[in-house]
């Protein structure tokens, strides 16, 4: 009995444990000895206390203290499980005559909840997860905020921002405002305002409706080519919600536009006309100025008649004196950069770039003599003012500084329109000489070396009505 006991002891309660574990215990490794001798049964996958809740308590209904009737369908759940939604918790905590019924019958006001989104949201207060596909969420966002879920109201929001496309950026958009997800609508924005003008969609266009305004008077928009392509969006824009049946490929758009408008063409300007006069507060953001500097693109206002003539006249005086400071004051641009003005009268241009190699261009149009040169060379852009070197389409000023404010920002889209990445100069001020070449512009964020993949947008702005910035949406600067 003596050798069995100690037998025992030192299985239970090993003297090698006192001291420091250097070395392998015996005790141990005779352990491991008997187990390996042992018939080990295999593991079994035990059932998880969640999947259990969910599967017993809210799939079966067992114990259930109360019915939840809603839209012809009935749930039996737990009271102390709806506690956790603060629309449950507010009817059972106080004199409602709800707190002692056995069975509510709820009712649903909002057309965007179905029965489906009430199995979900009932369901999330069983279970620790829940998947919501994108193609519900509208739904089931619509039912957590009538029941106060603010977790399942997060998850919802956020699986909309990872979601945004074409085919959901608008509606998206209008859920959001409806149940306050500022920052949805604040992604969905961002992702118009990167896609609108670089990739069009005739389905997207027709179903933009009042957010258009804020897309058009955003400094941010990334435009292609000019602020005349602008003007021409808008104009295909408007076709489409006044012809929502319209369909047609997008290349076909600008020609049934064009002659939808021609039939319409009277001695009063469209937007003044009953049908036009909802367009006018989008319109009236088309920054002007940077069109009437172009002959061909002038000559196109006054052929559609679609602005009032007094909105004209006003730019076009504004213009003739800016032309008159510039020649006779020697007015050579901004001394700094006013990021209001900036904000509201920049020059909005943009150019994407498919592949690695080496660009140049200019934007076209009568900038008081400041003909701006845009190169990309080796990954890096560089602005050059063009006095004697190349030829110009017009004047060219020979004063012996310009100053030019400008912002440069590039950003490279992945096939659904979702920002890869984005780098921006920030507002900057340039002065050059005639036909001075500037240091390459290289967009850093916190001090890092800035990389973007192609393909890309580049784009430009300035802060001064005629003084050309550039704006890049899709573009690689390494």
């Amino acid at each position: 009995m003596g050798n069995l006991g100690s037998r025992f002891h030192r299985k239970h309660g090993c003297e090698c444990k006192k001291r420091k574990r250097n070395a392998q215990c015996d005790c141990e490794s005779e352990q491991e000895d008997d187990d390996s001798i042992l018939d080990t049964p295999r593991r079994k996958k035990l059932k998880s206390t969640s999947r259990y809740i969910y599967q017993t308590l809210f799939l079966n209904g067992e114990n259930s203290d109360i019915r939840i009737c809603a839209l012809g369908q009935e749930w039996n759940l737990h009271k102390v499980y709806l506690c956790q939604s603060g629309y449950f918790s507010s009817m059972f905590s106080g004199s409602w005559k709800e707190s002692n019924m056995m069975e509510i019958n709820l009712e649903i006001p909002d057309q965007n909840i179905d029965t489906e989104a009430l199995q979900v949201v009932f369901g999330s207060l069983y279970r620790d997860d829940v998947l919501i596909k994108p193609s519900r969420v509208v739904s089931i966002l619509a039912a957590a905020c009538m029941l106060q879920l603010d977790g399942l109201i997060q998850q919802c929001g956020e699986t909309m921002k990872e979601n945004i496309s074409a085919k959901t950026v608008c509606g998206y958009y209008a859920c959001a405002s409806i149940y306050g997800l500022d920052s949805v609508m604040k992604k969905c924005l961002e992702w118009l305002l990167n896609n609108l003008m670089t990739h069009q969609n005739v389905d997207l266009m027709k179903e933009l409706g009042y957010v258009m305004e804020q897309l058009i008077q955003s400094s941010d928009l990334f435009v292609m080519q000019v602020e005349m392509d602008v003007y021409t969006a808008l104009k295909k824009w408007m076709f489409l919600q006044l012809n929502l049946s319209w369909d047609g490929p997008i290349k076909q758009l600008l020609a049934d536009a064009d002659a939808w408008l021609c039939k319409r063409r009277t001695g009063t300007p469209f937007l003044n006309t009953e049908e036009g006069t909802p367009f006018r507060s989008v319109f009236k953001y088309v920054r002007l100025q940077y069109i009437i500097n172009d002959l061909a693109s002038a000559r196109i206002l006054e052929r559609d008649n679609i602005l009032p003539p007094d909105w004209l006249t006003s730019v076009y005086k504004n213009q003739w004196f800016a032309m008159l400071r510039t020649e006779f004051d020697n007015d050579n641009g901004p001394h700094e950069a006013n990021k209001e003005e900036f904000e509201l009268s920049s020059m909005r241009c943009g150019r994407k770039l498919t592949k690695d190699g080496d660009y140049c261009w200019r934007w076209t149009g009568f900038n008081f003599g400041f003909d701006l040169l845009v190169t990309y060379t080796n990954r890096f852009i560089v602005f050059k003012r063009n006095t004697l070197s190349q030829p110009c389409g017009g004047a060219v000023s020979l004063q012996p500084r310009r100053h030019l404010a400008y912002r440069l920002r590039l950003a490279s889209f992945d096939s659904r329109g979702k920002l890869v990445c984005s780098r921006s100069t920030g507002y900057q001020l340039l002065t050059l000489e005639k036909d001075q070449v500037s240091e390459p512009c290289q967009p850093v964020d916190e001090g890092d070396v800035v990389i973007v993949p192609l393909p890309c947008i580049i784009c430009l702005c300035g802060d001064e009505p005629g003084q050309p910035v550039v704006i890049i949406p899709p573009l690689c600067v390494l």
